[in-house]
């Protein structure tokens, strides 16, 4: 399969996988008492309100692998009991694209291992769905700021702890662009995923 036709597949799952990411972080927070993002009219699935052009970008340049979308407004201050509302509204997006990749994985399953004759592409696009949406939620789950998994680390972490680890925050950004500049994403997450798309799909990546 050629760069357009992966291109063609793999972008459609990109587009719904952030934007029930990024849904589901604003669903979770109005839920907690934030309407901070409905009033922004972020509390939609659609797409263009969610879409980040340079994030779109570096999932072509990452080769179909990870991207992200322009971050839900959530104001911490409207929230009730905020460690633990701010654990679950961060959750709530690597969460919804597991959730994804398990319905891909279904999918792929039956139609792989059906009778019907189904055209190859719905194969890839099942599989990209796997792939893309669990790659989305252990990126997500890195422990760097401004990534979920940081802000769920610090909600589970003791306070001091936690302070601690906020010091460090401005310089996290810069890491986190160093490891996508250098190819180390991959490196980092890829050894979680593997198992998981294999778990799904009963397909070794």
């Amino acid at each position: 399969m050629d760069m357009v036709q992966q291109a063609l597949l793999s972008l459609p799952v990109l587009l719904l996988s952030l934007t029930i990411h990024e849904f589901s972080h604003g669903y979770i927070a109005y839920r907690f008492g934030d309407s901070t993002a409905k009033d922004a009219g972020r509390l939609t699935l659609n797409p263009l309100k969610h879409l980040d052009l340079f994030g779109v970008l570096v999932f072509f340049i990452s080769q179909f692998r990870f991207g992200w979308a322009k971050p839900v407004p959530v104001n911490p201050y409207n929230l009730r009991n905020p460690r633990v509302a701010d654990f679950w509204v961060s959750a709530a997006g690597p969460i919804s694209n597991i959730a994804q990749a398990f319905v891909y994985g279904l999918l792929f399953r039956f139609v792989n291992g059906g009778t019907l004759n189904v055209p190859h592409a719905v194969l890839y696009f099942c599989f990209y769905g796997v792939t893309i949406n669990l790659t989305l939620a252990f990126f997500n789950l890195i422990p760097l700021y401004p990534l979920d998994g940081s802000h769920m680390l610090k909600n589970i972490l003791p306070p001091e702890m936690a302070m601690k680890m906020s010091q460090v925050d401005r310089f996290a950004p810069f890491l986190l662009i160093l490891l996508v500049i250098m190819g180390g994403i991959w490196f980092v997450i890829g050894p979680f995923v593997q198992p998981i798309v294999h778990l799904f799909t009963g397909v070794h990546i």
